[in-house]
């Protein structure tokens, strides 16, 4: 496996060097940023993937969006010339774009790989792969030698199809839309885990991804939501938590909560895309 940095290491490595990261041993975070503007800031928001390497096989968690591909596939090369395992399995925690937008082009790639989870619908786009698809229910596990990686309840979900990934050899959870949260570009904070990016206000961010694109906390109790993740992490003992959309979480007890406090808050608000729509009929 890749020598582990340190902290202060890593926050004085380049940006561009930064990745592929080994999160935990034999999980390592890959992909890229989508930048985008907002209140006059450059986010950044990750479309991550994650490969989860066992004795045998590696499982990669997401395939990024589609501009995301060179890079993931780099990345993803880097990682097997060092001597991590080939590429058996993908795993798409569910069916939108930032999620499975490589989908085609990894099943093309690496003709040995197999697609596991909910894979509803994924035979109309990829006929001529519909023999390597796998259905998974909440609880089934795969064997990767040494690890296994399971299907777990989605406690946020995005879509009906949701399914969340979890090592359970370092107890790392994939969460997919859950956690979901922006980060600056100007702070440097790219390729950072939450703990490291210390000018980021979790609060803040979690609530403006989450009145932007979880839409239906604004009908939901929250409460009752982060005390379902809560119990799930409890219960699978979670020690680090690897969402698609926002850097890895390495002190789950300490950081959790912030982005816990940004769903409730944003469950609060008006929603912002109907707000400015009509403010704007208002102003003509």
């Amino acid at each position: 496996m890749l020598d582990k940095p340190t902290i202060k290491s890593m926050i004085d490595t380049p940006v561009a060097q930064r990745m592929p990261r080994e999160i935990a041993p034999g999980v390592f975070w890959i992909g890229d940023c989508l930048v985008q503007r907002h209140k006059g800031r450059e986010y950044h928001g990750y479309n991550a993937a994650f490969l989860v390497s066992g004795n045998d096989a590696s499982l990669l968690v997401e395939t990024g969006h589609p501009k995301d591909f060179p890079v993931i596939e780099r990345h993803l090369n880097a990682l097997f010339e060092r001597g991590v395992a080939p590429l058996k399995y993908l795993f798409v925690t569910h069916q939108e774009t930032p999620h499975c937008g490589g989908l085609g082009r990894v099943l093309k790639t690496f003709p040995d790989s197999l697609l596991v989870g909910d894979v509803s619908d994924y035979h109309l786009a990829f006929p001529q792969y519909e023999h390597r698809m796998r259905a998974m229910l909440e609880g089934d596990e795969i064997d990767l030698g040494g690890r296994t990686f399971m299907a777990v309840e989605p406690v946020i979900r995005d879509l009906r199809t949701t399914w969340w990934g979890f090592d359970t050899k370092e107890r790392v959870l994939f969460p997919g839309d859950g956690f979901a949260y922006s980060h600056y570009h100007e702070d440097g904070h790219c390729g950072l885990v939450a703990e490291e990016a210390v000018s980021l206000d979790l609060p803040d961010v979690s609530s403006t991804f989450a009145d932007l694109a979880l839409f239906w906390t604004k009908f939901a109790d929250m409460n009752v939501y982060c005390d379902r993740l809560d119990h799930l992490i409890e219960r699978l003992g979670v020690k680090i938590v690897a969402p698609t959309h926002g850097l890895p979480i390495t002190d789950v007890k300490t950081t959790v909560p912030k982005v816990q406090e940004g769903l409730k808050a944003a469950a609060l608000k008006p929603e912002s895309g109907t707000n400015e729509k009509a403010s704007m009929v208002a102003a003509e």
